[in-house]
């Protein structure tokens, strides 16, 4: 998180649990940052104890906030909140959330509902303003979700009948939203993404990918069967994701005069250079000194994607 006096900016990796309004003394904007976009230290989190604890740890931001008297609290959870689903409509401010079925409780998507519904509940105080930026799928330095990992598998998994529209934010537009959204008083829940959405075809020339096309029942099925024997940490319900569309328009935004610098086809670029020379084999990223890690969805993307592929190259050594 990050909290903004009237010139210096000071980072944390958490609030400290005695007296946190006294380490926010003099700060006029809080940033808190829901989930760190880096899925190599999530995936042994998602717990039901374990987003028992963040849900702790947002109250006491929110509380240590308002004791500090602290003006403005902007907090980023993500779009992925409001669900994915074949012909998704597009995602606007006002839309409600997504309604957490049993899969959804845990996880990275269990988490963000949790810390939405905190923050909902500290929205009917007067004080702190209170701003939740929901932005698209992230790309820039650093960052590492199950939407990167999808492009370091041998192919791109489509579902069968669902065409997945490609929207994108940059980091760093996440950050000017932020800034923007606290000098324009803007409050309540914003999305945040690029003006563009990329086509399948395009995504995948960019990519220089092939797809893997998969009826949807055997996608996730198989993930599920993954997630019930361990080797998925992650409800299969988090495939929707990069298989379904989950487009956001910015509304207030965009409306209010908010431009973002990176489009959705150069965020692309951005994502494939980072991910560039990776490769995730069944669920386990394979790099430099044999490192692995299991990437949630991504997962089961890449598991998925490996096996249709050895399906079809056997297929063929028998004709």
């Amino acid at each position: 998180m990050t909290a903004v006096w009237d010139g210096p900016v000071r980072t944390f990796d958490a609030l400290p649990e005695r007296e946190p309004a006294a380490a926010l003394a003099g700060a006029r904007v809080l940033v808190v940052v829901a989930h760190p976009a880096d899925l190599s230290t999530l995936v042994a989190r998602g717990t039901s104890a374990e987003i028992a604890l963040l849900v702790a740890a947002t109250q006491r931001t929110l509380s240590a906030a308002r004791d500090a008297g602290v003006e403005h609290v902007v907090v980023v959870t993500s779009a992925v909140g409001h669900g994915a689903w074949l012909d998704r409509p597009v995602i606007h401010d006002g839309d409600d959330l997504a309604h957490p079925d049993e899969g959804d409780r845990v996880g990275l998507i269990g988490g963000l509902l949790a810390v939405e519904a905190v923050v909902a509940r500290a929205a009917r105080r007067r004080t702190p303003l209170l701003t939740v930026l929901r932005p698209a799928a992230l790309v820039g330095p650093g960052v590492d979700t199950f939407i990167t990992r999808h492009f370091e598998a041998p192919r791109l998994l489509t579902v069968r009948g669902a065409i997945r529209g490609w929207q994108f934010v940059h980091v760093d537009d996440v950050a000017s939203a932020a800034r923007f959204a606290v000098d324009h008083g803007l409050t309540g829940p914003l999305t945040v993404g690029a003006p563009d959405v990329l086509t399948p075809a395009q995504v995948e020339a960019a990519a220089g990918m092939r797809r893997i096309e998969l009826p949807a029942s055997a996608a996730f099925g198989t993930a599920e069967r993954l997630h019930r024997v361990g080797v998925l940490p992650a409800p299969a319900a988090e495939l929707a994701y990069v298989v379904y569309p989950w487009t956001v328009a910015a509304d207030r935004l965009v409306a209010a005069g908010w431009e973002p610098r990176w489009s959705s086809a150069a965020c692309l670029d951005v994502l494939l250079a980072g991910v560039r020379g990776r490769l995730a084999l069944g669920g386990r990223r394979v790099g430099a000194g044999g490192a692995a890690a299991l990437g949630a969805a991504g997962a089961a993307v890449a598991l998925i994607g490996t096996a249709a592929v050895l399906r079809q190259a056997r297929g063929r050594r028998r004709t």
